[in-house]
């Protein structure tokens, strides 16, 4: 497999959305988008400027036959200079199809709450770490440069559980890296959390862990999403997930509903000056051509309804406006 793509940042005044609608987002709607459809989406997306996208994940296709086609989807994506492709990877049966495969990198899923780990991975949370060590172990004996990333989750809170004590968060993000996971990332998988709260865990983990706490992933279920990017910004997080048209959830997080929204995400960064790399007009493009193959699913967002400002000194604002 070639070398991992360079990474750009983090870099002053840079941010990277890394879009996650293609596994995120689609996992968790009845739709089964076909796969010249995701295709068309991978190319938009990139197109549009994107260099990191999750393009699905290695789970039994009887499970989430919405992601059936991972590896045909991850196959073109290769073929794409300069992106980052990456999978999910539940357990490493999983691994090892990405392994093979090649994805640059593989996101293993870990809950803090012991409650949702159970019922989305049927492991508790140190039963998932100990896992990640035998993925590392399969990966280095295979000679593949695919990397592990180790992805915590309702790091705010959970449905099921309720509270999830921060320094349980903070003992899974070392414990992870200490299994071999090559950097460490947070999510708010229900919208629990709050930009104080956000603020203050992502300063206490990058103290803890520094620059290999590499992203944030909130869900905006409660209104709050944009506000916890800028919040983990703050705390000098620079790379966001986010989902096209805010699609997405975990099928086993009752009310995980809706990523952070792509467009919009993208359209605060450059508004904020920081260079995201990304043509806001064609991603709104593309959520047009996203939302004619998802009739009848539930899409979210704002910009997309008001459109882009005129007039204004915004990168962004010298865009043309969506049709």
């Amino acid at each position: 497999m070639a070398s991992l793509p360079t990474l750009c940042d983090p870099c002053p005044g840079h941010a990277t959305v890394r879009e996650v609608g293609l596994r995120d987002g689609l996992q968790s709607i009845a739709t089964t988008l076909p796969t010249a459809h995701k295709i068309a989406w991978l190319d938009a997306a990139y197109a549009a400027g994107q260099r990191e996208i999750e393009v699905g994940s290695f789970v039994p296709a009887r499970l989430l036959p919405q992601l059936a086609d991972t590896a045909e989807v991850l196959a073109h994506a290769l073929t794409l200079p300069g992106l980052v492709a990456s999978v999910l990877v539940p357990n490493l049966k999983g691994a090892e199809r990405a392994i093979d495969a090649g994805a640059h990198w593989m996101i293993v899923p870990l809950s803090a709450s012991h409650a949702h780990s159970l019922a989305n991975l049927r492991k508790t949370p140190d039963e998932v770490v100990a896992e990640v060590a035998r993925i590392r172990a399969t990966r280095d004996a295979a000679g593949s440069a695919s990397r592990i990333e180790g992805g915590v989750g309702t790091a705010f809170g959970c449905t099921l559980q309720g509270d999830v004590a921060e320094d349980e968060v903070l003992r899974l993000l070392q414990a992870l890296l200490d299994a071999g996971a090559d950097r460490v990332s947070l999510a708010d998988t229900v919208g629990y959390a709050d930009p104080a709260g956000v603020q203050r865990l992502f300063e206490k983990a990058r103290t803890l862990v520094g620059d290999r706490l590499a992203a944030a992933h909130f869900h905006d279920t409660r209104g709050m999403g944009l506000a916890n990017c800028y919040a983990a910004w703050q705390a000098g997080i620079t790379r966001f997930d986010a989902c096209l048209a805010g699609i997405g959830g975990c099928p086993h997080a009752p009310g995980a509903s809706g990523n952070v929204t792509t467009e919009d995400l993208a359209f605060m960064l450059e508004r904020m000056g920081l260079s995201t790399g990304l043509d806001v007009a064609a991603l709104l493009a593309l959520r047009q051509r996203v939302q004619g193959w998802l009739a009848g699913e539930t899409l979210h967002g704002t910009l997309w309804q008001a459109g882009l400002p005129r007039h204004t000194g915004a990168s962004v604002s010298t865009l043309a406006q969506p049709a």
